[in-house]
Parts: structure tokens; C-alpha cells; sequence
């Protein structure tokens, strides 16, 4: 496992595209992303940006505990 992350890269390399995928099914999926579309990432609000990665995190939890429930079986 590797350390914190002291830049805006993943942990693990492999995992950026993934995360970029989730990011955008994300920000679909509370209804933000045609404003990114149409005012890009830079432009957005720190609630947006805030929205779209708390529940990124809400999402990687959720299959992080069901990926250790599964092990314990």
C-alpha cells in the first residue's frame, strides 16, 4: 500500500482512468455534467466539485466494505 497522496495523482497509477470514469458517471448522475461540459472543471463551485467528490468517496467506501465483506466469506 503506498502513502498519502501529496499531489492530485491516485495512490495506485492504475486506478486515474478508472477514477476519472467515476468522476464523470458522478457528475451525470447528480445532473452536473453538462455544466461541466459548458463552463469546465475550472469553472465549477467548490459545492459542485465538493458534491461530486463526496460522493465519490461515498462510492469507493460502500465497494471497498462490500469487496471485505465477500473476503470474510
Amino acid at each position: 500500500m503506498g502513502t498519502l497522496a501529496t499531489d492530485k495523482h491516485p495512490l495506485e497509477p492504475h486506478a486515474e482512468k478508472a477514477l476519472d470514469r467515476l468522476k464523470h458517471e458522478v457528475a451525470d448522475d447528480l445532473g452536473l455534467d453538462d455544466d461541466i461540459h459548458d463552463r469546465g472543471w475550472e469553472n465549477m463551485t467548490t459545492r459542485e466539485v465538493g458534491k461530486i467528490g463526496g460522493t465519490m468517496v461515498h462510492r469507493l467506501v460502500k465497494k471497498a466494505e462490500s469487496d471485505l465483506s465477500h473476503k470474510k466469506k
